[in-house]
């Protein structure tokens, strides 16, 4: 007997997203998920006045008026600008790649003169057409700025030599030369004011949820509870590993809360590029909330590991050899009519919150 028309598993954003739109629709959805708190890894609480983002630093951005209109509709944003900064071994760099890193490692004033600096070391190098991330990111910003700034940061991150790792991942690194210490290229871009969960909350008023319920481990009693489910864990997991596991990476997160000090390390992110510093970065939480004044401040360090079973998933590897599996388990979804992957755990790609938001209302239209 079928007692909903949707069973959501998952109650991050795009389940949100889309359980929100169904009932819009008249349709009874049911929204479950296997942590104790809703918002999933968007998550966050407040601590010491402050809304610490419980697993990772995130920005909205967006060049979509229809995504920055839709989430609005949930919460008012602050007008936080993304611009990290790069410390390696005790040197501070601008994040994105510009002119003042640009001026730092080589003393270079004009635009000019740090493409030509950058054509140089890539000439030097012999690479031609990149192959691999390496030679990508020396294409796009030179060998000084690769082995400082790219190198020992990204090996951390993905536990795999850069050379190993496709070219694909170091092209979303921005790279300008002026000025702007802007990360995003985005039209639209904040942190809303009082957190994401209140979002999620918004998003999911009136709709029934269902927390500490991990549906792959009461399948057989909530595969029959709605005539459709909206799946938005490892697809992998879904079916049992059967084809084999798909390869993540995770992050362990160091949160503490500093009474002895208001102000710990004067920026909201800050990234650790050397490899010998076992964490990637670390986020002090307040800077995200412009003008926010507290007696204390709360910083969480981030360690990258290799995922294992149990842990969470953050980060899809998307090699060739994961891609692949992952078509396969793609192919096995297509003969389950009735439950639907979405989000970027079931569809094992990595997704900016405004393209999770629009995928799930595409969803939503079709079923609508």
């Amino acid at each position: 007997m079928h007692y909903y028309d949707y069973l959501v598993v998952g109650a991050g954003l795009f389940g949100a997203v889309f359980a929100r739109e169904m009932k819009l629709h008249s349709k009874s959805v049911l929204v479950i998920d296997k942590r104790g708190n809703i918002a999933g890894n968007i998550y966050t609480e407040n601590i010491e006045k402050i809304h610490v983002h419980k697993y990772g630093a995130h920005i909205f951005h967006t060049n979509s008026k229809i995504a920055w209109d839709y989430v609005n509709q949930f919460a008012s944003f602050n007008r936080f600008t993304n611009s990290p900064i790069a410390n390696y071994r005790g040197e501070i760099y601008s994040l994105p790649f510009n002119m003042y890193t640009f001026n730092k490692i080589w003393g270079v004033i004009t635009p000019e003169q740090a493409k030509a600096k950058i054509e140089s070391q890539r000439k030097s190098s012999g690479i031609k057409t990149p192959s691999n991330l390496e030679e990508q990111a020396i294409s796009l910003v030179g060998v000084d700025i690769y082995e400082k700034l790219i190198k020992g940061y990204t090996e951390k991150q993905w536990g795999r030599p850069c050379c190993e790792l496709p070219a694909e991942i170091i092209k979303r690194l921005p790279v300008r030369f002026t000025y702007d210490n802007n990360y995003f290229n985005a039209l639209y871009q904040g942190i809303p004011d009082n957190g994401y969960t209140e979002i999620i909350k918004n998003m999911l008023d009136g709709i029934e949820v269902k927390l500490n319920c991990d549906y792959l481990e009461n399948k057989s009693e909530l595969e029959s509870v709605a005539e459709k489910i909206i799946f938005t864990g490892n697809i992998d997991a879904y079916f049992d590993y059967r084809l084999g596991a798909l390869e993540y990476r995770t992050v362990n997160f160091e949160t503490e809360i500093l009474n002895d000090t208001d102000n710990f390390q004067g920026n909201a992110v800050v990234n650790y590029t050397d490899k010998d510093t076992p964490f990637t970065r670390i986020i002090e939480h307040k800077h995200f909330y412009p003008g926010l004044e507290t007696s204390s401040t709360v910083v969480t360090r981030e360690y990258s590991a290799e995922f294992t079973r149990g842990d969470e998933p953050y980060y899809p590897i998307n090699n060739a050899k994961n891609t692949a599996l992952y078509e396969k388990y793609r192919d096995l979804s297509r003969n389950i009519p009735n439950v639907i992957f979405g989000g970027r755990l079931g569809e094992y790609k990595y997704y900016d919150m405004d393209t999770v938001i629009l995928r799930a209302l595409e969803l939503a239209q079709k079923e609508s």
